[in-house]
């Protein structure tokens, strides 16, 4: 992230990107719903959740999740709040999700680790972060639930350094935890703020105070508290490296916050963070040129297709990630793959559970275009430029199972439903060359459960998913005489995915490896970028 860049147009410079990463329970999705809370999107946080309705916020929408209190598919919400507008990509927190999450990464310039506090850091964090990592995204980290029992300040810190690699610059710190948790000190701007446990929606008074040693503390803070704050503020400058935005939006060093989001403490500092320190809308790399984001022509490129967000209409949203330029609704854009023109006549944003229609939008939004699949994941829309965007992902499936209709009559209709899931980017979907039937592969096992229960209430087709021969997928590539003999001697293991790549099916890593011995000009590979 270079400094020397030219600077953006207002318009652009005050978009901020972000999404939110954690492990399931760290408190992300209640997070998320003070953000909207406080940006003005819902008018009180908690409201949605009447007695029936528990445990559901606003950010999650499809049935299941809303049985189940996960957030299974990523959705964008874009709220104001200051002079900043914020874009929330909202990402499935599921330990079993899908890789909708690595690439909604993808579209963001930063993202929020959210840490449970009496928890540290977890493995489903310690993977997301490693995908953050790639890309050197700048990371801003929320420790959460510090008015339950957590555990030491400087011991979280130093598992955070330790086990991801990152310097830790605390922003705020915390004042007793717990039961006597009753606030924090802002490090950055010298200034107490203090927890109102009364009122879970009122934001934290603020306390303006002249450093640590100011007198004025003592009104607010019992004397045993105050003492150890000082002491542990001061053993904190010492030992920890203060915050220093260049090292943060190189992304080699984390500012953390502590607070309680359900308290909504800790959560308007956390989001002056992202405001003022966040990074602006970034340049996107296609496979020609750098994109930057205060080019006068339009990009962008689908991170994300949602089948049926509206199960009355047979829609598909594409969120697409503007990279370029200032979007007005109407503006025709070629579709690079296909190299037809497109006219976006009713583009979506989505703020919180509400869509409206977006009259314009700029480098750095995501907008939502509703289609009948022409667009698809890796797609890039453009003034005519025939660009490719790089770097958006697609792993081999880590499970294979094998998916029948129970009823023999709706195969048809079960490929055509399978088809648009595989365009979705919810699972692959691999059709043998022997055989009937079709291989659907995930990254986490829960991925059968949410596909059956879609399959089931979107297109009315009952399913089974049942044990393959198969547990590994690789694309195959090399030259054409080489691939098309391989693939003849080796029917039984040859499938296609859905967009006619080949792929090999194995059950023993011994077979990879034999491949890769005997066949040097082959290359089966775990990964395939989704490009045109």
């Amino acid at each position: 992230m270079t400094t020397n860049r030219p600077e953006l147009p207002p318009e652009i410079a005050r978009r901020r990107t972000f999404a939110i990463i954690s492990h399931p329970d760290a408190g992300k999705t209640t997070l998320t719903e003070k953000f909207l809370l406080f940006g003005g999107a819902i008018q009180m946080a908690g409201q949605v959740r009447a007695k029936g309705e528990a445990r559901r916020t606003r950010s999650d929408f499809m049935k299941m999740e809303q049985d189940r209190g996960i957030s299974v598919s990523a959705s964008a919400m874009s709220f104001e709040y200051r002079d900043f507008r914020y874009n929330l990509v909202d990402t499935p927190g599921h330990s079993d999700f899908s890789e909708d999450t690595y690439r909604t990464l993808t579209a963001v310039d930063a993202a929020i680790m959210v840490i449970d506090g009496a928890k540290g850091v977890e493995s489903q964090t310690r993977k997301l972060f490693e995908v953050c990592r790639l890309r050197d995204l700048p990371i801003l980290t929320f420790c959460n639930k510090m008015d339950r029992e957590s555990r030491d300040t400087f011991e979280i810190i130093d598992e955070i350094q330790e086990n991801l690699a990152i310097d830790v610059a605390p922003a705020s710190w915390p004042i007793g935890m717990g039961r006597d948790f009753i606030g924090a000190y802002d490090l950055l701007r010298d200034r107490l703020e203090i927890m109102d446990r009364a009122d879970r929606n009122k934001v934290a008074e603020t306390v303006k105070i002249s450093g640590i040693d100011d007198p004025k503390l003592a009104d607010h803070i019992p004397e045993a508290q105050l003492a150890r704050l000082r002491e542990e503020i001061e053993m904190a400058r010492e030992l920890l490296p203060a915050f220093d935005r260049k090292s943060f939006l190189e992304g080699h060093l984390t500012p953390i916050w502590f607070g309680s989001a359900i308290n909504s403490f800790g959560v308007r500092e956390l989001m002056d963070g992202i405001g003022d320190y966040g990074p602006e809308p970034q340049p996107q790399n296609t496979a020609g040129r750098q994109i930057e984001p205060e080019e006068k022509n339009v990009s962008g490129f689908v991170f994300k297709v949602q089948a049926n967000m509206d199960p009355k209409h047979r829609d598909r949203v594409a969120f697409v990630r503007l990279a370029s330029g200032h979007f007005e609704r109407g503006m025709k854009l070629l579709h690079v793959r296909s190299k037809k023109p497109m006219a976006v006549s009713n583009p979506v944003l989505f703020l919180a559970a509400d869509r409206e229609l977006a009259e314009e939008a700029w480098a750095g939004d995501i907008i939502g275009i509703p289609n009948h699949g022409q667009l698809r994941i890796g797609d890039a829309l453009t003034e005519g430029e025939a660009l490719k965007f790089t770097g958006i992902p697609s792993f081999a499936p880590e499970l294979l199972q094998s998916v029948r209709a129970t009823d023999p009559m709706k195969a048809k209709h079960l490929e055509k439903a399978l088809m648009q899931f595989a365009e979705e980017g919810a699972a692959k979907v691999f059709k043998p060359q022997i055989g009937s039937g079709f291989i659907v592969g995930v990254v986490g096992a829960l991925q059968f459960e949410v596909l059956a229960s879609r399959i089931e209430l979107e297109y009315g087709i009952p399913v089974r998913f049942e044990a393959s021969q198969f547990t590994s997928a690789r694309w195959l590539a090399g030259p054409q005489d080489k691939v098309d003999a391989f693939a003849n001697t080796n029917k039984q293991h040859m499938a296609t995915d859905h967009d006619g790549d080949l792929v090999y099916l194995t059950r023993l890593q011994w077979d990879i490896d034999r491949v890769e011995r005997d066949h040097p000009d082959l290359k089966l590979t775990a990964t395939k970028e989704m490009m045109i």
